[in-house]
């Protein structure tokens, strides 16, 4: 509302009077302690009758649209401070220990020796300052093995320190197209297709055909055109296997 806060006593209870079906909300915090500010100071609300207070808190939470204990603590600030701010609040932390630069140096230890287990890397940092007196490892020097997994996994320690490991490839073969060796046990299938031919354009059907190498075992199939059998599917994967 503009000019709001220059409005009299008499011309805030015909507005309080005229609008008690309307709300009004203030658009930000900051606006709302700014705009109850300078209307508290405008009335001198420290100098003013028990009637006008009333009058004046009613106001505010009106135009405010705070609840009646918010506009409470917004008065009693003004009446401590002569002013009304929003609270900073600090959130409250633990002192840092360890800083980048010990990071840095956990870093540039890993690094040498190839990141060792947690208590061989801090046996390895007590000894650079107890025995070698480098002062930058005294800190690291006292620190706890959790404590230096911690540092580890820190994106301090990671930007400071990168890794990288080539794909190895994988020791198993998933499948082999070579002549089924069963040595004398069944199981081992030879599969095969055969492709009847196709006609005006239109693709003909494959007959697959799975012989087990020992028993002579087989099974002929010959799906239907134009409809998907998961049978071809299957017979086909045997042949990528064990053709």
């Amino acid at each position: 509302m503009q000019d709001g806060e220059k409005l009299s006593l008499e011309q805030i209870r015909a507005l309080l009077a005229a609008s008690q079906e309307v709300r009004f909300t203030g658009h930000s915090r900051g606006e709302i302690y700014d705009w109850a500010g300078a209307t508290l100071r405008q009335h001198d609300y420290a100098k003013l009758g028990r009637e006008a207070k009333g009058l004046l808190r009613a106001y505010v939470t009106k135009m405010t649209g705070q609840s009646r204990a918010q506009v409470t603590r917004l008065i009693g600030k003004y009446l401590a401070t002569g002013e009304v701010r929003p609270t900073v609040y600090r959130r409250r932390r633990f002192p840092v220990r360890y800083t980048r630069i010990d990071m840095g140096c956990l870093a540039t230890v890993d690094e040498a020796h190839d990141t060792l287990s947690g208590p061989a890397t801090r046996k390895i940092l007590e000894r650079e300052f107890g025995e070698f007196g480098k002062s930058e490892c005294e800190r690291l020097a006292g620190i706890s093995v959790s404590h230096l997994y911690r540092l580890r996994k820190s994106k301090t320690y990671r930007t400071c320190y990168a890794t990288f490991a080539k794909t190895r490839p994988t020791l198993v073969s998933i499948g082999e197209r070579r002549c089924p060796q069963p040595e004398g046990r069944p199981g081992y299938l030879r599969v095969d297709t055969v492709h009847q031919g196709d006609r005006d354009g239109v693709k003909g059907v494959y007959h697959i055909n799975a012989v087990d190498e020992v028993t002579q075992w087989q099974v002929a199939k010959t799906p239907q055109r134009h409809q998907p059998d998961p049978s071809l599917r299957i017979s086909l994967a045997f042949l990528a296997v064990f053709r």
